[in-house]
């Protein structure tokens, strides 16, 4: 039974983060070593991951440079087989998943499954518009992001620290670079993950753009990422004039 590092990384953010913190803690799966990183919140939020000390594994809390420094942090000291990233706000998505990825298959590089979106009050979005692929590879976000950060389970082994020269979306940039190194991945055909819509990348939400054009460029190139975000602006206008007849 391999051994999965948790972490999740927390900034003023009492409203959420219990609800993290019991979707994992109330795993069926026991071999889970918990992270939690904390940027020194003022709100309480460091009061509520107290509550469950006895249940996390590793708690810091301090100032940090930013997410993916606090992300650092986290993965720096994990001793795990793999790892999870499991924000605040975000959920495992029942108390069985973990148990059920690690029961799809033996020790793949990389485990990955579907994400259902909820909004600010916590209400179902449905499944993500882009749904997981069949197959997955480190070409496979070459229309952008199809696995979500929280819905990908990575082997250790194959991760390196984020790039702290990205702001918003170095989780791109470290799914690509482990995805390059995996050698078997696998799909477990089920939701895994709860994801609550918004965030950094939201909020500055064309910096995040930039910054993903950057990341699929230097991996992909210049000419076929362009022409990558031609089919994507294309299905984008076909998928809300399908919607806006379905609606009408």
């Amino acid at each position: 039974m391999p051994k999965l590092s948790i972490i999740t990384i927390v900034y003023n953010n009492a409203r959420d983060i219990e609800r993290t913190i019991q979707s994992v803690i109330n795993q069926t799966y026991k071999k889970i070593e918990y992270i939690v990183i904390d940027g020194a919140s003022t709100d309480g939020t460091l009061e509520i991951v107290n509550r469950y000390q006895d249940q996390i594994s590793k708690i810091v809390s301090e100032p940090d440079k930013g997410i993916y420094d606090a992300m650092n942090k986290g993965l720096a000291l994990a001793t795990g087989d793999y790892i999870l990233f499991m924000n605040s706000g975000d959920e495992i998505y029942d108390h069985q998943t973990v148990e059920a990825v690690f029961a799809s298959a033996d020790w793949a590089d990389i485990y990955y499954g579907e994400t259902e979106m909820y909004n600010d009050n916590w209400e179902s979005l449905g499944k993500r518009r882009h749904e997981a692929p069949e197959e997955f590879d480190w070409k496979s976000f070459k229309y952008g992001m199809s696995i979500s950060h929280q819905a990908i389970y990575i082997k250790k082994s194959i991760t390196v620290p984020y790039d702290l020269q990205y702001k918003y979306s170095a989780d791109i940039d470290w799914i690509i670079k482990a995805a390059k190194k995996a050698s078997n991945t696998v799909n477990v055909h089920r939701y895994v993950a709860k994801y609550l819509v918004g965030g950094m990348s939201k909020k500055k939400h064309r910096e995040s753009l930039k910054e993903r054009f950057r990341i699929f460029t230097k991996y992909y190139g210049l000419i076929p990422n362009l022409f990558n975000h031609f089919i994507i602006a294309c299905n984008l206008a076909l998928y809300f004039v399908k919607h806006r007849r379905t609606n009408d």
